[in-house]
């Protein structure tokens, strides 16, 4: 259940250390946002912007994130949209959509940042792949491909 229904923004280079609820911290110069959970929980919620993380829009009066937020690791379990400053809750999320989220989450990083991912069918052998069809680089291409031949055998 959501106890702070509107977050009202405050822009700062960095984050205070004790977090006022109710009150979205915008740091620019960090690109991230923070705030006390709106259920009142009290546990520090953090939003970076990235491409691949949050997106935060300022219309001169107040902020939306999207997308969701989604405080699957706290005991909570929270679940909401900041749009205009305005709190929504959302639905509760299963076990299976959480891990789904997260691994379309580490699929996107990797693909956008170009980072080693591990293969789904390589993990236990540890096998390193680069999953940036398109972006990633000749040599790179050839490296993991030596690689991949070296611990096949």
């Amino acid at each position: 259940m959501i106890r702070f229904n509107r977050l009202e923004h405050r822009f700062c280079t960095h984050i205070p250390e004790f977090l006022e609820p109710g009150v979205l911290y915008v740091s620019m110069e960090y690109a991230t946002a923070v705030h006390s959970c709106c259920c009142g929980c009290g546990e520090e919620v953090v939003t970076p912007f990235t491409p691949t993380d949050w997106k935060m829009t300022f219309d001169g009066q107040a902020i939306s994130l999207w997308p969701s937020v989604g405080n699957w690791t706290l005991l909570c379990r929270s679940h909401y949209v900041v749009k205009d400053g305005v709190v929504i809750e959302a639905r509760p999320w299963s076990d299976e959509e959480i891990v789904a989220e997260r691994r379309r989450n580490r699929t996107a990083k990797a693909r956008f940042y170009g980072t080693a991912a591990r293969s789904e069918s390589n993990k236990k052998k540890s096998v390193l792949v680069y999953d940036t069809p398109g972006r990633t680089s000749l040599w790179i291409r050839f490296g993991n491909w030596m690689l991949n031949r070296v611990l096949k055998r």
